[in-house]
């Protein structure tokens, strides 16, 4: 999470951004201001509208002011079941319509989200899809809520508890924030459930409930529209009127919500054995104030302060003095009626709470003694312009921020008074707020502590009130997703069933590529955008975990963070200081294949930005104390992953697919055994020899020349020396022969987590993006994927199903994931091999129109944030394939026959030739997996002991 929620990281339009350049130091920064118009309509809907022609896209959200918060007791979750029920049908659009709509007009994909406050629709699509969206958007609140039937409910409620199971139930510490919410509001609060709401409700929730709910909240002058991008304003205003006029105002007077902290009338301490934990976990929480309180600016810097970074007090105590953690989070988290500040720290294994409390408490003193310096303040306030810019590259974060403010505040142009606000907080503020809401003031402790493990837990803590749900198998409402719903439609004055037509065909605008290399081998790649005042550059060397022997596995991953740790005149500290003055982030990382320094700034600070960026990675300072945190904060990581699902699957999967003597089967982090072998020595090494320019590429994309940055270069040149690195190639093994399943135990998981594929393709086999166009109807194109329609929409045995080819420069795997609720396991897969089995034969003329409408028609958002340009210049730089590669790619597309997927699918994705791994419960799970008709099912870990409930 975030340790500063800057709100006003709202996207803009600046004239002046178009001439930044790094010489211009002395110009007055320009106001942070918005350019946008607004509009509002008879029936209430307000419309804001915000032009940006630097791509051919538009971004359409809509915004509905009602989240969890307006819900009641025993009624609870309804805001975010309705995020699910409005992308399944409307009257006009049809079963699925959006989905499918989505698909043909090459949208990257309806979606949402709930929070306590409200609830947003969103999507970005190419411009000429404009009115279709307008259309589809004015369907939701006018036209929807007579397809919500009985099988429809009973449906959607399987998909939201799968959606629970994942994010929460399934998840270690996933019950912490349900047990802090329960205890830091009262009952009668709205910020006393979460958002996801109870199992419990939402399965007696009736048809009539819903439909109440859906009649007084979703209405016009309760919701924002936004359209962001390449729009004529005048055009889409008609097209607004047209579509949203005749939706009727809302007959409900809907008040604002009344302000309500939460109240903590003592301290209270609880704790909980959570299924999913392998080291403890403290949590203290205080309540504070809402957004935009002018407290909460204060509070934002006062919680950043105090845990990020090396002089952080927290870290400097709990990190370095005491050694009980690697990480402290504090931030504060401020929502439209209430907020709350919270502070986390995950220990160590094995140690005792107390212990972290009292590392707490002296860092508390600490900053009591001394509070905040000016220099303190002000560089925690410098990451505020780079950050605004970030914002600019995405016409949807422009949507989703512009949207938020009108809801909130009425005013989309808010962002100028929120940046003021932040400006403006001074250190006696910080000191103010912490005395005001911290000091002294009673909080929630949460304890979550591994099992059997309750004596690391705060002393006098008492037990957590946590329902874990009882999977049953067959216990489930039974529905039919196939019965059409039934309704009289809802009149219109005009004949709305009819899809409106596309505008004019964008064309598609390939970013100009420049190459350039240095003589020490280092090949430099770049893309000049001058849409916003920024430079994102990375330094990429070839290698990574490939170039580890065995018994040192983990040495990369070690080397890249330790390098983040300071330089050879630089403590960890003054390199931290120094980078935030200029608002800039400079992170190495390592992965399989490469070790990567990646690093965003200003334009104007290019210059200083590269000169950190490359001491960083030619003057390592070393430093054995903190290889030692590194090392102990690794050992925690892998010792945690034991427990997660999800990772176990990751791990086993990758040594299935790849065999134990492939490096690429291995943890990038290693194992606990091999990194505690590992010494600084070893680092050292791996660095003398490893990290050469021969085998590096810098990739630059942002507001600078290729002139500027090849001459920025020199000192590179001259100091960094290129040696001979080989880089080891591992074979990946062909697709088995034959199908087996394999079994992973975690007791009395509440998912069930699949990972089905076989060894495929590298990304430079000729067949690689075909299959992958053959794979866009199978499982890669979200809600257009047979996957997806019948395991989430058709059955609701999962939140979210896909399919995909991951190859490099080496072969990779196909792959289908899914975490499926516990009780189905053998059904879901079972519903995977039928799909795998008829798909060759099934695949029709209108699945080919709609990939091909998808993939080509998608190509218009191809390019748009400085990520993508990135992207496109990793893939030429790493792959040698041309610039407009895009360009061979929709050729593959619009030549792409029946036969040929056919053909593919029959290669690559049959069922018979596959590993299917499933993370899950064993005692309950196993042995029903030998029915799906491939063998007896191999356990690949001694049966655990069960977990008590």
């Amino acid at each position: 999470m975030k340790k500063i929620l800057f709100t006003f990281l709202l996207a803009a339009s600046f004239m002046s951004c178009k001439n930044s350049s790094e010489e211009k130091t002395d110009a007055k920064t320009p106001e942070l201001s918005i350019n946008y118009e607004k509009i509002t309509l008879d029936n209430g809907l307000e419309v804001v509208f915000h032009v940006d022609k630097s791509d051919p896209v538009v971004a359409v959200e809509l915004m509905v002011h009602v989240g969890s918060a307006r819900e009641i007791e025993g009624r609870t979750g309804f805001a975010h079941l309705f995020e699910h029920l409005l992308f399944l049908e409307s009257e006009n659009l049809g079963k699925g319509g959006l989905d499918k709509m989505t698909a043909r007009i090459g949208g990257s994909g309806a979606n949402g989200s709930t929070s306590r406050d409200r609830t947003n629709y969103l999507q970005t699509v190419p411009k000429d899809a404009l009115e279709k969206m307008i259309w589809a958007e004015a369907d939701k609140l006018g036209w929807f809520i007579n397809t919500v039937t009985e099988p429809v409910l009973a449906k959607e409620k399987q998909v939201v508890k799968n959606e629970k199971r994942q994010s929460v139930d399934n998840r270690p510490y996933g019950h912490n924030q349900y047990v802090i919410g329960k205890n830091l509001y009262p009952k009668d609060h709205p910020y006393n459930w979460q958002v996801i709401g109870s199992l419990e409700d939402l399965q007696n929730a009736t048809l009539e409930d819903v439909k109440t709910f859906f009649k007084k909240w979703y209405v016009p002058n309760n919701s924002t529209l936004v359209l962001s991008g390449d729009i004529d304003v005048a055009q889409a205003t008609k097209w607004v009127h047209k579509y949203f006029d005749e939706i009727p105002r809302g007959t409900e007077e809907i008040p604002a919500l009344v302000k309500r902290p939460g109240k903590v009338d003592k301290m209270k301490s609880l704790y909980y054995e959570d299924n999913f934990a392998r080291v403890p976990q403290l949590t203290l929480a205080w309540p504070s104030v809402a957004q935009y309180d002018k407290d909460s600016y204060a509070l934002e810097v006062l919680t950043q302060y105090l845990s990020d970074g090396k002089s952080a007090p927290l870290n400097q105590f709990l990190i370095d003095d005491l050694k009980l953690t690697s990480n402290t989070i504090m931030y504060n988290y401020a929502s439209e009626i209430a907020g709350e500040t919270q502070l986390v720290v995950r220990a160590f294994e094995g140690v005792h709470l107390e212990d972290v409390k009292t590392g707490i408490e002296k860092a508390f003193a600490k900053f009591e003694a001394e509070g905040i310096s000016e220099k303190d303040l002000n560089r925690i306030k410098a990451g505020q312009e780079t950050n605004f810019y970030s914002s600019l590259s995405s016409v949807l974060g422009k949507g989703t921020n512009l949207a938020s403010y009108n809801t909130y505040t009425g005013n989309p142009g808010f962002v100028t008074e929120d940046i003021k606000n932040t400006l403006a907080v001074t250190s006696a503020d910080v000191m103010r707020v912490y005395n005001q809401y911290i000091k002294g003031k009673n909080y929630v402790a949460t304890s979550f502590v591994p099992r059997n493990a309750a004596n690391l837990a705060l002393k006098g803590a008492v037990l957590a009130d946590v329902v874990e749900e009882q999977i049953v198998i067959g216990a489930e409402e039974k529905f039919d997703p196939k019965i059409a719903a039934t309704y009289t439609k809802t009149p219109s004055s005009f004949d709305r069933s009819i899809e409106p037509p596309y505008g004019e065909t964008p064309s598609l605008a390939v970013p100009e590529v420049y190459e350039s290399s240095l003589e020490n081998g280092l090949k430099i790649f770049g893309i000049e955008s001058n849409e916003v005042p920024l430079v994102r550059f990375n330094i990429t060397i070839d290698g990574g975990q490939l170039l580890e022997s065995f018994d040192k596995l983990g040495v990369a991953n070690l080397t890249a963070s330790l390098l983040n740790k300071g330089t050879k005149t630089k403590t960890v500290k003054e390199l931290e200081e120094a980078i935030q003055e200029l608002g800039a982030s400079i992170t190495i990382y390592a992965d399989t294949e490469n070790i990567t320094l990646s690093a965003t700034t200003l334009a104007k600070n290019y210059t200083k930005t590269l000169a950190l960026a490359q001491e960083m990675l030619l003057e390592p300072r070393f430093d054995e104390s903190e290889f030692d945190l590194l090392k102990k904060a690794t050992i925690a990581n892998l010792h945690q992953q034991e427990a997660d699902p999800n990772a176990v699957a990751r791990n086993a999967y990758n040594e299935l697919i790849y065999g134990k003597d492939n490096i690429r089967s291995k943890n990038t982090l290693g194992s606990v055994t091999s990194v505690e072998k590992i010494t600084i020595d070893d680092l050292k090494l791996f660095y003398r020899n490893y990290i050469s320019p021969s085998v590096a590429k810098m990739l630059v994309v942002g507001d600078i020349s290729k002139e500027k940055v090849v001459a920025s270069l020199t000192d590179l040149n001259k100091n960094w020396a290129a040696k001979k690195v080989t880089i080891p190639e591992y074979k990946t093994p062909e697709a088995p022969t034959k199908p087996t399943v394999y079994f992973y135990d975690i007791p009395n998981a509440k998912q069930s987590v699949l990972q089905f594929g076989a060894p495929a393709l590298a990304a430079t086999d000729k067949d690689f993006y075909a299959a992958s166009v053959m794979n866009y109807i199978l499982g890669g194109g979200g809600f257009a994927s047979r996957l997806t329609q019948e395991l989430r929409e058709g059955k609701g045995y999962t939140y979210g199903i896909w399919s995909d080819f991951s190859g490099t420069k080496a072969k990779g795997a196909f792959t289908i994931s899914s975490g499926v609720r516990s009780n189905v396991t053998l059904e879901s897969a079972q519903a995977v091999k039928k799909i795998l089995e008829e798909y060759p034969t099934t695949f029709s003329d209108k699945d080919l129109e709609t990939t091909k409408s998808f993939l080509i028609k998608s190509n218009a958002r191809a390019f748009e944030t400085d990520r993508a340009k990135l992207n496109m210049l990793s893939n030429i730089s790493d792959y040698g394939w041309k610039p407009d590669y895009v360009k061979d790619r929709e050729n593959t597309v619009n030549n792409m026959t029946k036969e040929q997927i056919t053909a593919l699918a029959n290669k690559y994705v049959n069922p018979t030739k596959m590993i299917w791994l499933v993370v899950g419960d064993a005692e309950t799970q196993l042995a029903r997996m030998k029915e799906l008709g491939y063998g007896e099912p191999i356990l690949l870990n001694k049966t655990q002991k069960k977990i008590k409930n």
